[in-house]
């Protein structure tokens, strides 16, 4: 097995080539499979390329479809949870019916450090002054440590949820770790028609006017013929949380 966590530390060669035509070749491959059929596969392909593997979820809105078809091919994959101290409480309740409902053997939550929001957020309040830090110190520094064992992740990005993401491979390269993205070519119709068929808990903030759902600081609710995500860091020139970044 490659050990992608440290290829970045390593010239172009031609492991290197070998490695980016293989992705490629498995990203055509991706585009024909259903994304249960992706999750097995990739699972299946553990030993070969992708290594020791968790997913990540929000448990947001539409996380329920993720973590369901995981459950029915590994019920004891790891699933890492960000704590950033400012979820809904409803979020952390729905976190823990879906893990009753769904069968989840292993949900991890990882939390901020201590000595992080003593330094830079000791009132709580940055999210206000500044938002971008705020999501380096209660997510992406906590995402970089939780997934420290890791080689490789699923989450449940999808094409059709922002220009970003509409660009985005099945199978990325991200941070020296492969990216998986089982769900990238569903759109909103295709993940309630899911969430219907198979009788899907659902976010019980969405009955309350909520679309995407993260943080409460940084979260609102949506009007009709918004998009869903138009709650997320309302008025400020963001759309992401920085999560997902390049290589």
């Amino acid at each position: 097995m490659v050990d992608l966590r440290n290829r970045d530390s390593i010239l172009p060669g031609a492991s290197e080539r070998a490695l980016l035509r293989e992705i490629s070749d498995l990203n055509d491959l991706y585009e024909t499979l259903t994304p249960q059929e992706i999750i097995e596969d990739a699972l299946a392909r553990r030993q070969a390329l992708f290594g020791h593997c968790a997913a990540v979820s929000s448990f947001g809105a539409e996380s329920a479809v993720l973590l369901h078809m995981i459950a029915q091919v590994e019920p004891a994959l790891p699933i890492v949870m960000l704590d950033t101290g400012k979820l809904f409480g409803e979020t952390l309740q729905y976190r823990n019916q879906l893990q009753h409902v769904l069968g989840l053997e292993d949900i991890r939550s990882s939390y901020p450090r201590k000595s992080d929001l003593a330094e830079f957020d000791p009132l709580g309040t940055l999210s206000a002054t500044n938002p971008d830090q705020c999501c380096r110190i209660r997510k992406t520094d906590v995402l970089k440590r939780a997934l420290s064992p890791f080689d490789s992740w699923f989450n449940g990005r999808k094409r059709y949820q922002s220009d970003i993401r509409s660009v985005m491979s099945i199978v990325e390269r991200d941070d020296g770790r492969l990216k998986i993205n089982p769900l990238a070519n569903w759109d909103a119709g295709t993940i309630r028609a899911y969430q219907i068929e198979h009788e899907l808990p659902v976010h019980p903030l969405l009955s309350k006017g909520y679309g995407s759902i993260g943080c409460y600081p940084c979260t609102s609710k949506v009007k009709a013929g918004e998009d869903a995500r138009a709650g997320r860091w309302r008025g400020l020139d963001k759309s992401e949380c920085g999560l997902h970044g390049k290589g």
